[in-house]
């Protein structure tokens, strides 16, 4: 399938905007989405340790045994400031397809926008639901809200336009970052994870759901706005344009430079980050370093989706394609949506203070191993879904909301 030339206007459709059928996805993104939401986990869970005092680096505590130190470590190395980058990109290049698709299958330009745009309305209502009832620190309603200004403000745009304003929101969220380094003391860091978990350590649930809904809004507006996930936003949209990841053959090299030092950068600066944290080594102040390491993220974040680009393409054509493993995880990134939601089910309602409250007793190993066996939780059910042809929940609700109208006017 070739993609329409951003500047050529397409064929206008008479007939209904439909979803893609699930036979026509890629296995790339969604192995990447997949692997992404174990990530999102393990990113997600240290906000529950909420009686653990946090230390200055993000939310992780400032005591541990050596299996915590072990998580730590990990968490500091390769999953934070990546996850929401390597989502971005992929969201991105989620919308590059359905762009793609509907307007090879002859529906117009206005009209297909104007589907993404009915669908990003809703996944800001999404959002806004999830935070209420369970989670701040929801995407899904900040994702919506940059959909909703970069399609129409980019995909229009040529290749060359696109370059250029990555080079500027990159240098942007570098400028950002080092601004709120220098005005951010090394303590702001342990004030930050208390807001954080304000909420979480609130045992009212009427009180926590009072509390989240505005500490959502404020980052929801706030993170899409500072140049990171804008820039990781529209290199997905320049990829799926090239068909990156749908087509990883013709373009391994590309794949390849992107995966080594993408995942270079944000690991050396985890790294050195992460041994601050669990050592008694310092190798700067904390806001600097973490400024730094949040600018990797960046790359890194596309460096993963990369990855998995390669992994797709090593197993195309051979068994290991049709493998359980690699079957189940891409089911789960066919409906990341609903396995996004699925886990803050268990987040909430067992580690909050309003909820169990387990977060009180676990500590970051035990707390990780809890991530990690949540994500399988939700593999398996992906598969099971897989296996009857049906869509995950979330899918169905926003595809109904997103084509039902179209429909309707036909």
């Amino acid at each position: 399938m070739t993609i329409r030339d951003p500047d050529r206007p397409p064929t206008p459709s008479t007939g209904p905007v439909r979803p893609t059928p699930l036979s026509e996805r890629s296995l790339a993104p969604d192995l990447a989405r997949g692997m992404m939401l174990l990530l999102i986990a393990l990113a997600h869970v240290p906000y529950f340790l909420y009686t653990a005092q946090a230390g200055m680096v993000g939310v992780h505590p400032v005591e541990g045994g050596a299996a915590d130190r072990i998580a730590q470590a990990f968490t500091l190395i390769v999953v934070d400031a990546r996850v929401y980058t390597m989502f971005g990109f992929l969201f991105a290049y989620g919308i590059g397809q359905m762009y793609a698709r509907q307007t090879a299958k002859g529906a117009g330009a206005v009209q297909t926008r104007r589907l993404l745009r009915r669908r990003h309305l809703w996944m800001i209502v999404f959002g806004a639901v999830h935070a209420l009832l369970l989670w701040q620190g929801d995407i899904i309603g900040m994702y919506g809200l940059i959909g909703l200004v970069m399609v129409p403000l980019f995909f229009h745009r040529s290749d060359r336009t696109l370059k250029v304003w990555i080079g500027v929101l990159l240098g942007l969220a570098a400028l950002v970052s080092l601004a709120g380094a220098l005005a951010t003391t090394d303590a702001g860091g342990a004030v930050a994870a208390e807001v954080q978990r304000a909420s979480i350590a609130e045992s009212s649930y009427p009180v926590s759901a009072a509390v989240r809904l505005p500490v959502w809004v404020v980052q929801t507006i706030t993170g899409s706005a500072q140049g990171a996930l804008p820039a990781a936003f529209l290199m997905g949209v320049l990829a799926a344009r090239h068909r990156l990841l749908d087509e990883p053959g013709r373009h391994l090299v590309l794949l390849r430079r992107l995966a080594l030092w993408g995942i270079a950068a944000g690991w050396t600066t985890g790294a050195v980050l992460a041994l601050q944290h669990t050592t008694s080594l310092e190798f700067g102040p904390v806001s600097v370093l973490t400024g730094v390491h949040f600018v990797a993220g960046i790359f890194t974040g596309v460096g993963y989706a990369a990855l998995f680009g390669l992994v797709a393409h090593r197993l195309s054509g051979r068994a290991a394609a049709t493998a359980r493993p690699v079957r189940w995880i891409g089911a789960l990134g066919r409906r990341s949506m609903s396995g996004y939601l699925a886990q803050s089910l268990v987040w909430g309602p067992v580690l909050a203070a309003w909820g169990l409250g387990l977060g009180a007793h676990l500590s970051s190993w035990s707390v990780s191993l809890l991530a990690v066996v949540t994500w399988a939780a939700t593999v398996a059910g992906a598969a099971v879904l897989e296996r009857s042809g049906r869509r995950g929940p979330a899918e169905v609700l926003l595809r109904k909301l997103t084509y039902r109208p179209a429909r309707s006017r036909n």
